[in-house]
């Protein structure tokens, strides 16, 4: 199996192309920072590389749709008239919604209100308006936080809190969340590549499990062998803090405090479903645990 994979640099393409390899596949990384043209005799095309979320809103608009949207419209275009036969397009749950209400699936009207998720599904949109021949499939992957050994972030921040036994202010926060670990986002590639028989479509990547903020900063304790100190600070004082981060340089904004303790919980049916499984290999506590541990050696 021959792969070509864009933003192979970053987190996600690092680990999935080491796991590809050891799944006898070949694996071609792709730049698209300066000319670039598709290779021959490929099987798949992976488009990982894009402008991620800016939570610091530093970012101007034209980046977001200049790179995530214009950009897959040419890579696309392309595709089509290559010999290529999958292209896989990592979109973003956050192309279908911002806020979730109940659970968030593939049926859900799209209605992104942030410049990234705009720019998101513009590409979406765009990709699939366009015909596809029949011996090509397209697949639009739309994966929640994902994580894992080597990736920083929120839940980074997490476990520098409870290490430094910080008690966590924001337990009267109460939500269901959805993670995606490195490790079933790479298997869910792999069958999807090695399984001619799946159909093109939108696909959501999540964990089957849902987590509460709460319950991960038990999980960040009982990994650090440190006490777990849940507070449960009025939610209004909390949001009068967010507001004052937003105008001077705290660890607590607005933005931030929504990804800590809004609900996001993402259905995984439809790609189970599609692969004829029950479960994933690694579950939600299983892979965080993992990524946890993975601090502790930094």
């Amino acid at each position: 199996m021959n792969v070509i994979i864009t933003g192979i640099s970053g987190f996600v393409g690092q680990n999935l192309s080491r796991y590809l390899e050891e799944n006898n596949c070949n694996i071609t990384g792709l730049s698209l920072r300066n000319n670039w043209k598709l290779t021959a005799n490929q099987d798949a095309l992976i488009h990982l590389a894009g402008k991620a979320h800016d939570t610091a809103n530093t970012s101007a608009d034209e980046e977001y749709f200049k790179i995530n949207t214009d950009l897959t419209k040419k890579l696309f275009n392309e595709f089509l008239q290559s010999d290529i036969r999958d292209f896989i397009y990592f979109s973003s749950v956050k192309a279908s919604a911002d806020i979730v209400e109940g659970i968030l699936d593939e049926d859900h009207v799209s209605d992104p209100k942030t410049p990234y998720g705009k720019s998101k599904l513009l590409a979406e949109q765009y990709l699939l308006s366009k015909d596809l021949p029949k011996d090509k499939r397209l697949f639009i992957i739309r994966p929640c936080m994902i994580h894992g050994p080597g990736n920083k972030g929120n839940l980074n921040l997490l476990y520098k809190i409870v290490e430094k036994g910080i008690p966590w202010p924001l337990a009267s926060f109460h939500n269901q969340r959805s993670f995606l670990s490195i490790d079933n986002l790479n298997f869910l590639i792999l069958q999807i590549i090695e399984n001619k028989n799946i159909k093109s479509g939108i696909y959501n990547f999540a964990d089957d499990e849902f987590i509460s903020t709460n319950q991960l900063i038990k999980i960040i304790s009982q990994v650090s062998g440190i006490k777990c100190r849940l507070w449960n600070v009025p939610t209004g004082l909390i949001s009068s803090v967010a507001k004052l981060g937003d105008k001077i340089k705290i660890p607590l904004n607005s933005e931030r405090l929504k990804k800590l303790t809004e609900s996001y919980a993402v259905s995984n049916k439809k790609i189970k479903r599609a692969l004829n499984i029950i479960n994933l290999p690694v579950s939600a506590e299983e892979g965080l645990i993992k990524t946890i541990k993975s601090f502790q050696s930094k």
